[in-house]
């Protein structure tokens, strides 16, 4: 009697414990499956909230520097173009293709983004000279221009260096614009580059002008 007292004991306590451990391993997937979702609740959130930014988010300022700025290199790109046959210094010739090489590719770049904005791509040749009058920062004249197609050797070399100097800044002033106001990470990016490089290449020039 007493022996299936203390097994009838023994199951209970046995079941029980199984009770228990089934609520607690309830309790725990619950818990866990709670937290799953509301982890991947949290994530998706974040995933939507940060999409705009990582498919390229911008604002008006973007737009304007895109705008500007692919006129500002493609003079700068026809300046350069004169350099191979016009200029008498290596180092002119050198500065001249470096140029080239930096703003045609950005030029390509700054249109694309426009492209994607559902924005015009400024036309060729269209606003080079036109901008001028109004207003944008650095750019040359027609009459500047053709002086400088016209001149060669030592003159050229003085004339290019003075003009791209003064293109350079307006291009930097553009560019501190961009990082102030603007939105694209990648305008921004190369917004900072453009600073970086031609701020260098204007003291290289400011130095070449000075040994004449």
């Amino acid at each position: 009697m007493n022996r299936k007292r203390s097994l009838v004991r023994r199951s209970a306590v046995v079941a029980a414990s199984g009770v228990a451990a089934l609520v607690l391993a309830a309790c725990g997937g619950d818990g866990n499956d709670t937290g799953a979702a509301g982890h991947g609740g949290h994530q998706a959130t974040d995933a939507a909230s940060s999409a705009p930014a990582s498919q390229g988010q911008h604002n008006a300022a973007d737009v304007s520097f895109a705008k500007g700025m692919i006129p500002h290199h493609r003079q700068a790109v026809e300046m350069a173009d004169l350099a191979p046959d016009r200029a008498r210094s290596a180092e002119v010739k050198k500065l001249a293709a470096e140029i080239e090489k930096a703003q045609a590719p950005e030029i390509e770049k700054l249109s694309g983004w426009l492209t994607s904005w559902g924005e015009t791509v400024p036309a060729e040749g269209a606003m080079e000279h036109s901008m001028h009058g109004g207003g944008m920062e650095g750019m040359m004249s027609a009459e500047e221009m053709t002086a400088l197609e016209n001149a060669s050797g030592e003159a050229f070399d003085t004339s290019f260096m003075e003009m791209m100097i003064r293109h350079h800044e307006g291009a930097v002033e553009m560019a501190k614009t961009e990082q102030s106001d603007g939105a694209h990470a990648p305008a921004r990016k190369m917004a900072a580059d453009i600073i970086a490089s031609q701020s260098a290449e204007i003291e290289q020039m400011k130095k070449l002008l000075g040994e004449k």
